[in-house]
C-alpha cells in the first residue's frame, strides 16, 4: 500500500511517499518553504495560501523520483504543528492569517481569564484551575494557548470574529480543504484543553467553554485520528495532481504521532524526541497527571490512550544556537577550517554531522563544563518563562569543543530529569526509543545511553517519526494491519547503544550538579529576566 504523508513543521512540509507491507518504508518525499510573520505586538503569523502552495508543489514534485502513480495512493494524512489558531468561514476559507503556536500577543486575554483572580496557584485563579483539571488534567495556563489568541481575534478584530464559523488547527484546515469536510481529530481539540477526558464523558466541555468565553458553535464536530475525514474533492485534486476520491485519514500533531512513527505502540513503552524541543513520552492505557513536575497525560493517536508528557522547551534549538555563535563565529571560521564544500563533502552531509564528529574528541563530561538548555523558559520538571541558559565551570583552558559538546550534554542530563521525574509517577520502559533530529548523531545516542542508564534504539530516518506515525495510523484506518501493536513491529530497530559504566560514573557527577544549578539560580534568573 502506497500512502501520503505531509508533514508540516513551523517553516517548511516534508511530503512523504510511504510503502507498508510487511514494514514502512520511506521511498522519496520533496521539502518546500513557507513564511512564519513575526509582529511587533508579540504576533507569528503564517499564511494558509503559502501553506496550499508548497503542497500542490510538492506533491507534484513527489513523482519525478519513483514508479509509483499517483492512481495507486490510496490514502492521505498529516502530521503538523499544533496549537495555532485558523479561523475559517462556512466554506473553510481562512478568515484572517493563522495564529502560530509562537504567538504571545493575547497577555491581556489571559489577565483577564484564568490570570484573574483573588486565590491563584501558579500565577492561575485557583478555582478555574481546579475545574479545568477535573475535566481534563490540565489548562491553558499561557498567553500561548489557542483559547487566548481565540479571545484576542474576538476583542481585537470583531468585524473577522462575527464570520467566524469554525475555529480549526493546522492539520484540520489542511484536511478541510483536502474535503470539503470540517472536523477537528480529538488531538487537536485536547491541545485547547477544552476537551473532556472523562471516561464516558469524552467531547467538547460545553461548561469549560463558557467559562473561558467560547462560542460553542464554533466548536467543530470531533473524528478519530484513525478515521477517513472525507475523500478529495475534484477540485482540490486538480491542484494537486492527485486522483479524486482518495480518502483523507484524521491524522494529528507532530507531538501526537511521533511516538506512534518511534514504534512506541503497546503500554508502556517510553520514547525520547529531540528536536527544535523536546521530550520524554511514555504510552498509556488511562490519564496521569502530576502538577508538581508540570506533567499530564495528553491524547495519543491511537483511542482510548494517553502520552505522558513532559517537555523541554528548547532542545535541538539549543544545539543551533551553539553552530550559529560558537561553531560559526558569526564570520564562517569553523566553516573554513571543516571546508565542507570540498574536502569533506563525502563524509559529511551537513555542518551538524562535523560537530558531532568533533565533540567526539572531547571526553565525557566536558572537561567539567557543564551547560543548562534553558534558552526559553522551561515548562517541566519546574515552569519559569524567566529561566536561561548558561555554561558552568569555564576555566581559562576550556576550549570550544568542550562547550559544544556540553551543549549536547545538558539537554541530555535534562532529559534524564524527565525521565526520572515520569519513573517515581508511572513505570517507563526500560528499553527507550530515541527519536528526532537528535537520534541522527551516534554522538548524541551515546551520550543518551550513558547519561540515562538506559538502553537506546534508534529507527530509520528518526527525524520522520512523526510523518511515519501518521502513515501508520493510514493503515489501521484501512484494516491493513488490525492492531496497534502490530502497527509498533513495522517500525524496525536500526542500532542499539547500551549505557557504558565508566562514562556513567563521570555524567554521574555532573547530572548531580546540574540538577542543583535551577534552585541555585532562580531567583537570579527572576531578577534579570522578570522585569
Amino acid at each position: 500500500m502506497y500512502v501520503i504523508v505531509y508533514d508540516f513543521g513551523t517553516s517548511a512540509v516534508k511530503t512523504c511517499l510511504f510503502e507498508i507491507s510487511t514494514s514502512i518504508r520511506l521511498l522519496c518525499h520533496s521539502n518546500a518553504e513557507y513564511g512564519l510573520y513575526i509582529l511587533e505586538n508579540g504576533g507569528a503569523e503564517q499564511d494558509t495560501e503559502e501553506w496550499w502552495s508548497a503542497i500542490t508543489k510538492t506533491t507534484k514534485e513527489l513523482f519525478t523520483g519513483t514508479d509509483v502513480k499517483p492512481s495507486e495512493i490510496a490514502g492521505i494524512s498529516f502530521c503538523t504543528q499544533m496549537q495555532s489558531v485558523v479561523l475559517v468561514d462556512r466554506d473553510g476559507n481562512a478568515l484572517r492569517r493563522p495564529m502560530n503556536f509562537l504567538d504571545t500577543r493575547a497577555v491581556n486575554e489571559f489577565k483577564e481569564g484564568l490570570g484573574k483572580g483573588l486565590i491563584k496557584v501558579s500565577g492561575c485563579n485557583a478555582v478555574k484551575l481546579l475545574r479545568n483539571l477535573a475535566v481534563n488534567k490540565t489548562a491553558s495556563m499561557s498567553a500561548k494557548d489557542p483559547v487566548y489568541k481565540y479571545k484576542w481575534v474576538g476583542k481585537n478584530e470583531p468585524d473577522i470574529f462575527r464570520q467566524v464559523y469554525k475555529w480549526l488547527d493546522v492539520n484540520d484546515y489542511l484536511r478541510a480543504r483536502c474535503t470539503g469536510n470540517i472536523a477537528r481529530t480529538v488531538d487537536s481539540a485536547f491541545s485547547t484543553f477544552l476537551y473532556d477526558t472523562r471516561k464516558g464523558k469524552e467531547g467538547w466541555n460545553t461548561g469549560l467553554a463558557r467559562m473561558y468565553g467560547v462560542n460553542t458553535a464554533h466548536l467543530p464536530e470531533l473524528i478519530e485520528c484513525t478515521d477517513v475525514a472525507g475523500k478529495l474533492t475534484a477540485k482540490a485534486a486538480e491542484e494537486l495532481g492527485l486522483p479524486e476520491g482518495i480518502p483523507v485519514f484524521g491524522g494529528g500533531g507532530d507531538a501526537t504521532l511521533t511516538g506512534i512513527g518511534a514504534g512506541c505502540t503497546a503500554v508502556g513503552q517510553t520514547h525520547i524526541y529531540i528536536g527544535t524541543s523536546g521530550w520524554v513520552v511514555t504510552l498509556m492505557d488511562h490519564q496521569a497527571v502530576d502538577p508538581l513536575n508540570s506533567m499530564t497525560g495528553v491524547i495519543a493517536g491511537l483511542k482510548g490512550h494517553f502520552h505522558y508528557y513532559a517537555e523541554l522547551e528548547t532542545a535541538g534549538k539549543c544545539f543551533e544556537w551553539v553552530k550559529d555563535h560558537l561553531a560559526l563565529d558569526e564570520v564562517g571560521v569553523y566553516s573554513q577550517e571543516m571546508n565542507l564544500s570540498e574536502n569533506h563533502e563525502s563524509k559529511y552531509k551537513s555542518l551538524y554531522d562535523y560537530l558531532s564528529d568533533e565533540v567526539s574528541k572531547v571526553p565525557p563530561g566536558s572537561h567539567g563544563v557543564i551547560f543548562t538548555p534553558w534558552m526559553h523558559g522551561n515548562r517541566s520538571p519546574f515552569e519559569d518563562p524567566f529561566a536561561a541558559g548558561m555554561f558552568f565551570n569555564l576555566k581559562l583552558e576550556t576550549g570550544k569543543r568542550d562547550m559544544i559538546r556540553a551543549v549536547l550534554e545538558g539537554i541530555c542530563y535534562h532529559l534524564r530529569w524527565l525521565l526520572e521525574c515520569e519513573s517515581a509517577k508511572i513505570k517507563t520502559s526500560d528499553t527507550i526509543r530515541f527519536v528526532g533530529g537528535g537520534a541522527l548523531s551516534p554522538v548524541t545516542c551515546r551520550m543518551l545511553a550513558d547519561i540515562t542508564g538506559r538502553v537506546i534504539e534508534t529507527i530509520d530516518e528518526p527525524q520522520d517519526a512523526g510523518a511515519v506515525g501518521a502513515a501508520l495510523l493510514i493503515a489501521l484506518g484501512t484494516g491493513l494491519i488490525g492492531s496497534p501493536a502490530e502497527a509498533g513491529k513495522l517500525v524496525p530497530v536500526s542500532a542499539v547503544y547500551r549505557p557504558d559504566p565508566v562514562n556513567q560514573a563521570v555524567y554521574e557527577r555532573n547530572y548531580r550538579v546540574f540538577r542543583r544549578l535551577y534552585k541555585s539560580n532562580a531567583k537570579n534568573f527572576k531578577a534579570l529576566n522578570g522585569i
